[in-house]
């Protein structure tokens, strides 16, 4: 069978269990998300780059090609990143650390409320496809970091910087609070909108962040670790972000 683009591309399910993949798919739908779906990783891969999903709801544990390499594929290629919700059976936390260092931008351990993944879908697609307010003039300005919150793009020395929708959020929000501290739990509140949830999330993307935007990401100079209190963004002496 041969994949054809759609011009506005589904939420991809990847799950091999039937149960799981109709059940999720069926809420998806009823939610009023087009749906495809695909039942192992080297799947998934061929439908998304045919089908340019707006988001992927990817299963950790995968014949063949598990949901960990997926992810890992999904972020090196080409293009802006596309949201992933990681499922997962696996409640340790190493597995949700690792699926959130290779790029996913939310997950949810089995078993899982199917209402949950629909609010927490809706949730990632809101930020991810926020459209620009109008007119688009705000430009943060850090060295050579540049970042223009209204288009969703952010440069370093001229060079575009791929972000996934919280890693960008994450960036903006602490650019405009510069040498303030912010616990994991203010982050999570004030970026991801949760009341409650994993505060080890927010340091992984912390540490995704730093990896993209720091000189030295082992050796931090723009976001900051206070020990015990949280995080803060700490511009060079000088270099204040300008709007």
């Amino acid at each position: 069978m041969t994949l054809r683009p759609v011009a506005a591309g589904p939420v991809l399910v990847v799950e091999d269990d039937p149960t799981v993949a109709e059940v999720v798919t069926g809420y998806l739908a009823r939610a009023g998300y087009q749906v495809a779906h695909a039942a192992d990783g080297l799947a998934a891969l061929e439908m998304a780059a045919a089908l340019r999903p707006r988001l992927i709801v990817l299963d950790l544990m995968l014949p063949g090609l598990d949901g960990l390499e997926v992810c890992r594929r999904l972020r090196t290629g080409h293009g802006p990143p596309v949201p992933v919700v990681m499922l997962t059976a696996r409640n340790e936390e190493a597995d949700r650390i690792l699926g959130l260092e290779l790029g996913a931008d939310d997950y949810l351990s089995k078993p899982f409320s199917p209402r949950e993944l629909v609010l927490r879908v809706a949730s990632v697609l809101r930020r991810a496809e926020a459209p620009p307010p109008a007119p688009a003039s705000e430009v943060l300005r850090v060295g050579e970091l540049v970042v223009e919150p209204a288009a969703r793009r952010a440069e370093r020395g001229g060079r575009r910087l791929a972000l996934t929708a919280r890693e960008f959020d994450l960036l903006v929000f602490l650019l405009r609070h510069p040498g303030r501290v912010f616990s994991r739990e203010e982050l999570l509140r004030q970026v991801w909108g949760w009341d409650f949830g994993d505060a080890s999330t927010v340091t992984v993307h912390v540490r995704r962040l730093r990896e993209k935007v720091e000189d030295d990401p082992a050796a931090p100079k723009l976001i900051s670790t206070v020990w015990s209190a949280g995080y803060r963004f700490d511009p060079p002496a000088d270099r204040t972000p300008q709007s």
